[in-house]
């Protein structure tokens, strides 16, 4: 059972103040008046049939009220529904966009382009899988979340661009970001794959902090260093300001320990790829990753159940007015 409009139900809360208000109460006498004795007799004596029910009709209506407020909130059970059975893993590729991605160390071009290739083939050959992107550079963006549409999902890697977010390298909060799309999945059942260049120098949590997280989720973190030995040339790009041609460092060995330590702590692997036909390889090795069996509960529909209390409702509104204008009228 759910409530497809459940804010109705914040109306129940008043029902209980009105009952209070309105419910009867026996009249208290002035504390100054004037006795008679003949009076006293009729204050001892037994109330009428009509008076014991007087407050039935304020009940009846506050509990038709209620059941037109449940209407409201459109209480809904599960329709059709379909189970089956999966082989697949949640895969989340985390893509480091920030400007250093363009430098030229691959053939077929820019670190970014060459990784970009890669991954369409990875995308391309993962069956029964769901996949998402999360993007950075000086901060993170879901660029698409978890889904098995492979055409989406490829259209939405097209776009990723350098400069679409402010420069920096953000590891530890594109982790945290992917993460966050994992954990409340089966566990042992998601996989983060980090693509990127460089170290960690920006936003929060740091990267051994978000790898702790992964380990205690459950998801295991794939790391993958692109970047040549040595420096390298970069390719102009426009960002609003002078195309620039910086000499990039190629990742350092402070950098590669964190990244080893990322994949060590969640359970995962490291992988340096320094040209195209490396990195390539990599994701093929990746891509053998064994698959967990999973239960997909699928809910095509829900039966709606509102008129089966409007119906009720309505009822006993109409008995309360009859019993107010009729048989238990009482006067002001």
């Amino acid at each position: 059972m759910r409530f497809a409009d459940p804010l109705w139900l914040l109306l129940l809360l008043v029902l209980p103040l009105e009952l209070w208000m309105r419910w009867p109460r026996p009249a208290r006498a002035p504390r100054t008046s004037i006795g008679y004795p003949v009076l006293a007799l009729l204050g001892r004596a037994a109330g009428g049939g009509r008076s014991r029910w007087a407050s039935l009709p304020l009940a009846l209506r506050s509990l038709g009220v209620a059941l037109l407020v449940l209407a409201m909130a459109r209480p809904q059970t599960e329709g059709e529904v379909h189970d089956r059975d999966v082989k697949g893993r949640n895969i989340m590729l985390t893509l480091d966009i920030s400007s250093s991605m363009k430098a030229l160390d691959f053939k077929t071009g820019n670190r970014l382009e060459a990784a970009k290739q890669v991954m369409v083939d990875f995308i391309n050959r993962r069956q029964g899988d769901f996949m998402g992107m999360v993007v950075f550079a000086g901060r993170g963006f879901t660029q698409a979340p978890l889904t098995n549409d492979r055409g989406v999902l490829l259209d939405l890697l097209d776009r990723a661009e350098i400069g679409m977010l402010p420069d920096g390298t953000a590891i530890g909060t594109a982790l945290a970001m992917s993460e966050n799309h994992l954990k409340d999945l089966p566990r042992g059942s998601g996989v983060v794959l980090l693509i990127t260049d460089g170290g960690n120098n920006t936003g929060t949590p740091d990267p051994i902090t978000a790898a702790e997280a992964a380990r205690a989720l459950g998801i295991r973190i794939y790391t993958i260093g692109v970047s040549s030995q040595g420096r390298t040339a970069i390719a102009p790009y426009k960002t609003g300001r002078p195309s620039t041609m910086e000499v990039p460092s190629a990742l350092s060995s402070a950098d590669e320990r964190t990244l080893r330590r990322i994949a060590s702590i969640s359970g995962g692997r490291y992988y340096r790829a320094m040209d195209a036909g490396t990195l390539s390889d990599v994701m093929h090795d990746i891509d053998q990753l064994e698959k967990s069996e999973l239960r997909l509960h699928e809910v095509r529909n829900y039966r709606e159940w509102f008129v089966a209390l409007v119906i009720p409702a309505a009822a006993l509104l109409s008995l309360a007015l009859w019993l107010r204008a009729g048989k238990l009228r009482t006067l002001p």
